[in-house]
């Protein structure tokens, strides 16, 4: 009887499902699908397309359409939530879009109007929906693609004018996400020059949390746009529904968070509207930027291993390569040097396993020579009084000690001493009549004009051409836009400077990978200024921050890597006491922190000798030959946060067979005589057996286990005390499966 009873339930549930697939074609149920996820819009009654669910994956999403909305108080409307929110059709939140059209009219009333998915290439399904205004001829299409194996759905949105005249746009955002719960916890990012992605968390209460930038360039300095939302309760690392997004968009950008009456939350994310209305003229379009999301219900740390792989993949050049390990000259000779400090600089790096010799700032110029950061900016000849022998010399030089060559390069900017700023005095952003702001004494280059742009790209092209033994540029950009103004763009439509500036940036970076695909780049804007998946695709890694002493950097590099992947970041051991913050600290901790990133060095290499050269020599070889390629491809698991009390901080990469690992552990405050970490591991699988090497060692081991070999679940259920207590005591483990 009972096996008659199941079978029953089971051909109605059957019968049920089948009826509502076939109630969801004729509905118009649209799902988005990754591997653990599902985003599912619908079309109501009305023709309205309306947000419906994003999260862990649902089986049947035709269940959304029984899902029945109550209607608002005294209207006709209901308490739907459509899926790209615009002004005028009964939606009192923040909008996605606000349009003027040429009636006057300031309504924009979308409605369904298809839907087409396909198969980009392997692994990426694209979604595009089409919306059209009831009355106008203007149209949006929103384009969402699924990453299925790595968790990841991005969104842009193109919207397309058919109107006989041009319509004044306000808002057009990028993407629209609504979450629904009890509670809202917002993880988001703030600094300063020097100290990039600092972390905060706050509850999200009733109205709007804006996090946004108008300073045009260097855009992710002191804020970023990206952020983490927690339902219920605050992130915890490894369990708890977290939602993750970040805006691919290197100018100014707003994202907007409100907890509306109904306690729902309500996310609009993309081009910062201020002071950038864009006139959409008849038959043209405009394409906004690309938003990412991811979801998890483990917590913030799948969050971050989600991006990562997406990263990697594709949001970088190379990013699942293994980086070389770079000498900066910047620390360690500024603008003072000749060819033989150069030289001898690069003897000491070859000697020390380093892989490619950068040469910083300071190498140009000749009328206005570039001695410091007053002059010359703008003019890329190779300065003959330091370099008589050329860039040429310094390259072959470089190679006959087995290093490639690299060079720093900031073609957005001029200097007003410069032959540059004398003959186009018409390139500079400027507003006419007015003083033009100085900032580092240098003034930006109008990158909305073409011929800027074709000057930007020349810059890179010519010294390659020129110079074919370059192999590495770092490309850097050190001020904000304080008064916007082009000569070149008509003066209605001024407020596109915003928009074409980062999109003339973006034509140069695309004309360079098309002639350039796998050449390395790094993305420097004063540090991590211009730190966003908008410029990072066109780049191999990103200078993390100015700031290289490594107790700041545990904080900078904690953030940084809640979002983007640790292969991309920059991470260089520099001297003691540190240039920025005059802190002091063991070459060991220096080494060890900078090896949880993309290993480099940024100091004059000849100071370090006796013992302290001999563990950098050894500490190199460690990192090339068993750290780097978990850094490179490896998953993140944080242990103890910076940020927590306690004192300690510990993070491990697993490989993704979960054969190898590596640990590092850091006591980044002092601690009383006794005191030590306990650090259980994570990723590991429990029921494989480690042995444990520690590295880097510097003379003592900080392990009593040294050598042994421990079951995977005891790792992590107990596992390691270690011997670290003293401010800047570390340790790193190296972990390796024994059959």
């Amino acid at each position: 009887m009972q096996t008659i009873y199941k079978r029953t339930i089971g051909a109605f549930i059957l019968i049920l499902s089948s009826c509502l697939l076939s109630f969801a074609q004729n509905a118009k149920v649209i799902e988005i699908q990754t591997k653990s996820t599902s985003l599912v819009y619908a079309v109501d009654s009305n023709g309205r397309l309306v947000f419906q669910y994003y999260g862990k994956a649902v089986e049947s999403p035709a269940a959304f359409l029984l899902q029945k909305s109550y209607p608002k108080p005294d209207t006709n409307r209901d308490f739907s939530y459509e899926a790209y929110p615009t002004f005028g059709l009964g939606n009192v939140n923040e909008p996605a879009l606000s349009v003027v059209h040429a009636d006057g009219s300031m309504n924009t009333e979308l409605a369904f109007d298809g839907v087409e998915k396909g198969e980009t290439f392997q692994g990426v399904s694209e979604t595009i929906i089409r919306l059209k205004d009831r009355i106008y001829a203007l149209e949006v299409e929103l384009h969402l693609k699924a990453f299925v194996e790595e968790d990841v759905i991005t969104q842009h949105v193109v919207i397309r004018n058919n109107e006989p005249e041009a319509v004044r746009m306000t808002n057009f955002a990028s993407s629209f996400l609504l979450l629904k719960s009890s509670e809202y916890y917002l993880t988001h990012f703030y600094g300063a020059w020097a100290g990039e992605m600092s972390v905060v968390e706050e509850k999200l209460e009733n109205g709007i949390k804006v996090i946004e930038c108008k300073k045009g360039v260097r855009t992710t300095q002191t804020e970023n746009a990206s952020f983490i939302v927690s339902l219920n309760h605050q992130a915890q690392e490894n369990e708890g529904d977290c939602y993750g997004g970040t805006l691919a968009w290197s100018g100014n950008y707003r994202l907007t968070f409100q907890v509306d009456e109904l306690k729902k939350l309500n996310i609009v994310s993309g081009v910062n509207p201020f002071l950038s209305d864009w006139h959409l003229k008849s038959g043209e379009s405009l394409t906004t930027p690309e938003m990412i999301y991811t979801f998890s219900s483990q917590g913030k740390g799948q969050v971050s291993r989600n991006f990562h792989d997406w990263g990697r993949k594709y949001g970088m050049v190379g990013g699942t390569k293994l980086h070389d390990i770079v000498l900066n000259s910047w620390e360690g000779a500024y603008f003072t040097f000749n060819e033989a400090t150069l030289t001898g600089m690069m003897d000491d790096a070859a000697e020390m396993g380093i892989e490619t010799f950068v040469l910083d700032d300071g190498w140009f110029g000749n009328k206005y020579p570039r001695n410091n950061d007053d002059a010359g900016l703008g003019d890329w000849q190779t300065n003959t009084q330091k370099l008589p022998d050329g860039l040429d010399y310094l390259i072959d030089y470089a190679h006959s000690k087995g290093l490639k060559f690299g060079l720093w390069i900031e073609p957005e900017m001029v200097n007003p001493e410069s032959e540059l700023a004398a003959n186009h005095p018409e390139w500079v952003v400027q507003s006419p009549g007015r003083e033009k702001i100085t900032w580092r004494n240098q003034w930006l280059l109008d990158l909305s004009n073409p011929k800027v742009q074709d000057f930007v790209y020349n810059v890179f092209d010519s010294l390659l051409t020129t110079h074919p033994g370059i192999e590495y540029i770092k490309w850097d950009a050190n001020r904000h836009v304080e008064q916007a103004g082009s000569t070149w763009l008509p003066t209605s439509e001024q407020t596109h400077f915003w928009v074409d500036y980062t999109k003339g940036l973006y034509s140069v970076y695309g004309r360079i990978r098309a002639k350039y695909p796998d050449f390395v780049i790094q993305d420097c804007a004063s540090g991590g200024g211009r730190l966003d998946y908008g410029a990072l695709k066109y780049h191999n890694e990103f200078w993390t921050s100015d700031n290289t002493d490594p107790l700041s950097r545990i904080f900078i590099q904690y953030g940084t890597n809640l979002i983007y992947p640790p292969v991309g970041t920059a991470s260089h051991v520099s001297t003691s006491p540190n240039h920025q913050t005059q802190r002091m600290a063991p070459l060991k901790f220096r080494f060890d922190v900078a090896m949880t990133g993309r290993l480099g060095m940024e100091l004059q290499p000849r100071n370090i000798q006796g013992p302290d050269r001999t563990f950098a020599m050894e500490a190199i070889q460690n990192y090339k030959q068993a750290v780097r390629p978990l850094i490179t491809n490896g998953d993140l698991f944080r242990l103890i946060s910076p940020y927590d009390e306690g004192g300690w901080a510990a993070q491990m990469y697993v490989s993704k067979d979960e054969t190898d690992a590596v640990l590092f552990a850091f006591s980044i405050e002092p601690h009383t005589r006794g005191i030590f970490p306990t650090v259980k591991l994570n990723g590991l699988d429990p029921a494989k057996r480690y042995q444990i090497t520690e590295i880097n060692t510097n003379g003592r081991s900080r392990f009593w286990g040294d050598g042994q070999t421990l079951p995977g679940d005891y790792l992590m259920n107990v596992g390691l005390e270690l011997k670290i207590s003293n401010q800047y005591d570390s340790a790193v483990f190296l972990l390796k499966e024994i059959n």
